[in-house]
């Protein structure tokens, strides 16, 4: 499973993956939508596994995200049952493996079986110190960011916050992940050259890979693939070459 070619060190600590197409893969494959996203379950269950066994520390998985509602109710009736099929199949192995679940987004509008199945999840594994797996469900950037600035304003009006202590990392305590490290690498598959309302305030200094490879056939080696190039990059938030070197 390793690629002896990998370096060991300077791994991404934090990987962010838009999972994008599941559906037109299935679909030049003359499969069901429902198929290929039944594929990127599994590939998604598989680069869980690897991450943690190469010691990345947090993985965010872009699941569904708060404008796939727009899709039609079959796939998403699927997508949500999925869900639930999934969790119910892996979590057993991934609290054997340590790894801490985590769902991130407005978890308010998914159906109340879902909710109770992700909590009860979350708890489970709260304690886990392996890999932390975030789960972006119902979750959009533009949301995340919205849901600080109330929780900014709530705080300021009960008297606990004052204006002029709000800060870029001030407003960071109120995001989503605030406790952990900032994306290092963020992956889309499929082709598609955005970010889709992922994370937005997360991914500033963000080493993008994008790859035509729709998430279905995203194996370990096109995974280590990115790794790879990550480890290739140089980066210099905001530095010259020299400073790095010197």
């Amino acid at each position: 499973r390793y690629n002896p070619s990998m370096q060991a060190t300077h791994l991404p600590r934090h990987v962010a993956i838009v999972m994008d197409g599941n559906g037109r893969w299935a679909e030049q494959k003359n499969l069901s939508r429902s198929q290929g996203h039944e594929q990127g379950a599994q590939m998604a269950v598989e680069s869980v596994r690897y991450c943690g066994e190469v010691g990345i520390d947090v993985l965010t998985l872009f699941a569904f995200s708060s404008e796939n509602w727009q899709r039609p109710l079959q796939e998403v009736n699927f997508l949500m049952g999925l869900f639930i099929t999934t969790l119910e199949a892996q979590l057993p192995e991934l609290n054997r493996q340590q790894v801490q679940f985590r769902v991130i987004g407005d978890l308010s509008q998914l159906n109340q079986e879902l909710q109770d199945r992700f909590k009860a999840a979350q708890n489970l594994t709260q304690n886990n110190t392996g890999l932390c797996l975030n789960i972006a469900a119902n979750y959009g950037g533009r949301w995340d960011i919205v849901n600080a600035a109330k929780r900014l304003a709530s705080a300021v009006s009960e008297g606990k916050l004052n204006p002029k202590d709000i800060d870029e990392a001030c407003f960071h305590q109120y995001t989503c992940l605030s406790d952990l490290p900032e994306p290092d690498l963020f992956i889309r598959t499929g082709g598609e050259f955005r970010i889709s309302n992922f994370l937005l305030w997360q991914l500033a200094y963000t080493e993008m890979y994008v790859t035509d490879v729709p998430w279905p056939e995203f194996t370990i080696k096109e995974l280590q693939g990115a790794m790879e190039a990550f480890q290739q990059r140089k980066r210099r938030f905001g530095q010259t070459d020299g400073q790095l070197e010197d």
